[in-house]
């Protein structure tokens, strides 16, 4: 069997999720972006990493394009693909959209339903309790438009349940904070602030930087030596922690247990108080040492 080309296009965390996947198990991959880097709602770093990574992993990323035309040879069942900027791309077995999705309300009849607003894209606007403005009727999850991953569904589901059903009137999910994974090839996680965030929110006179960029000794005894890059992002004179931003193997892992010391709040000191735990990936968090001003420019 010949190998299959699949062409996936976006650039987003499903976007590259897939094109991961699929050229792990063989396949010969081109990923179609708009822009010059994939996953631009991340920080700065995370994002112009997880390009670099997929690159050399061995993606085709054609930047700055968009596919014009679809031709399928019914015989062969294979696609011919032309982009915006003249590119052709022949025997395509696979094409995957993944250029973000709506909240599908236009066929629900909610404009007959006084109380309940939607935005300007489609998505239920509810307050902090997930209450539409119709008594009795709520709603939660990606049809709100606020972080759209199932684990957030769930926990304001759970909120929601114990304000309506357990005595818990306060229930409500706090959407700071929140963290999240893209398994790309390697994993990367991010909870807080982004850099550009950060300066924009409290400037950047107010923020610092403290970085790592290392091997794993998962790697110790192999030629191939790929590199974690690990950003903190401190603020103030007692550098409460407010984002942390990881790229490399086991960043997956690592970020549960530190994004609930984000959420709590914690300084770089009770940090640094914490003992490394040697020899592991996670350590660097506990190692950083020499910050840095902000390098991002914000308007």
């Amino acid at each position: 069997m010949s190998r299959r080309h699949a062409v996936v296009v976006g650039a987003g965390y499903i976007a590259v999720e897939m094109a991961g996947i699929l050229k792990s198990l063989g396949a010969e991959v081109s990923l179609v972006i708009r822009y010059d880097k994939i996953l631009r709602s991340f920080d700065q770093m995370l994002s112009e990493k997880a390009t670099e990574s997929v690159e050399e992993l061995g993606i085709n990323l054609i930047r700055h394009d968009t596919v014009e035309n679809v031709e399928c040879d019914g015989a062969e069942k294979v696609l011919t693909i032309t982009t915006k900027n003249g590119k052709v791309l022949e025997g395509v077995d696979c094409l995957l959209w993944a250029i973000g999705r709506g909240p599908g309300t236009e066929k629900l009849g909610l404009e007959h339903v006084p109380g309940i607003k939607l935005g300007p894209k489609g998505h239920i606007i509810v307050n902090d309790y997930q209450e539409t403005g119709e008594p009795g009727v709520c709603a939660l999850g990606d049809v709100c438009g606020r972080w759209e991953l199932t684990p957030v569904a769930i926990a304001a589901g759970r909120q929601l349940a114990h304000r309506l059903f357990d005595n818990k009137a306060q229930a409500k999910i706090d959407y700071c904070d929140i963290p999240s994974v893209v398994f790309s090839h390697p994993p990367l996680g991010s909870v807080g602030l982004t850099e550009e965030e950060a300066v924009r929110k409290y400037g950047a006179e107010k923020v610092r930087i403290y970085s790592a960029s290392f091997t794993s000794m998962y790697y110790a005894v192999l030629d191939h030596k790929p590199k974690n890059h690990f950003k903190m992002i401190v603020l103030g004179p007692e550098e409460k922690v407010i984002g942390l931003h990881l790229f490399g193997i086991n960043s997956d892992e690592i970020l549960q247990g530190f994004a609930v010391a984000v959420r709590a709040g914690l300084t770089k000191a009770e940090f640094d108080r914490t003992v490394a735990i040697h020899p592991t990936t996670s350590e660097e968090l506990v190692l950083m040492r020499n910050p840095t001003p902000p390098t991002v420019k914000v308007d």
